[in-house]
């Protein structure tokens, strides 16, 4: 049996609670506030990069928020061009990941996104409210609170 370090742990339960408090106010602005929706499922997957592997490129703040806006924008873009079908799911993720990386702007959660807009037949407001004022508030709630933790993020380009 392997014996988990102290400082693993209380690493572990601070991400964890930062996760709690960043996740439960978006939760308390989408059910607050009637007719809007300030949360998606990959912005959990957001908060798990955020905080626990916060010096990871992909955790970094240009590639939470513009894969996340950039990849909503490509399941609007198919969408519009192609509708709700079979092809459409896959012709967005794959216009997403293109873009993502061509701009290197990797954020793995976003990659969700043209899946959520083109089921659910979201418009272009779709990636202003939730997608980048949800992913600002992330990037947000993570430069604060990783600072008080004396965390170093986001990671500075001479890392």
């Amino acid at each position: 049996m392997k014996i988990i370090k102290k400082e693993t742990l209380i690493n572990a339960f601070l991400a964890a609670i930062g996760g709690f408090i960043c996740i439960g106010f978006l939760s308390y602005l989408n059910m607050s506030i009637d007719g809007s929706v300030w949360l998606i499922p990959p912005f959990g997957a957001s908060m798990v990069l955020v905080m626990a592997v916060h010096e990871s490129p992909l955790a970094q703040p240009k590639n939470l928020i513009l894969g996340h806006v950039l990849s909503a924008l490509s399941g609007v873009l198919i969408y519009t061009l192609l509708g709700q079908t079979f092809y459409s799911l896959g012709a967005g993720v794959a216009l997403a990941i293109f873009v993502m990386m061509i701009t290197n702007t990797i954020h793995p959660p976003a990659g969700a996104n043209p899946i959520i807009v083109i089921l659910g037949g979201k418009s272009i407001s779709f990636i202003f409210l939730p997608v980048a004022v949800g992913a600002l508030i992330i990037i947000i709630f993570a430069i604060i609170y990783n600072k008080i933790l004396g965390r170093n993020y986001p990671k500075s380009p001479a890392s």
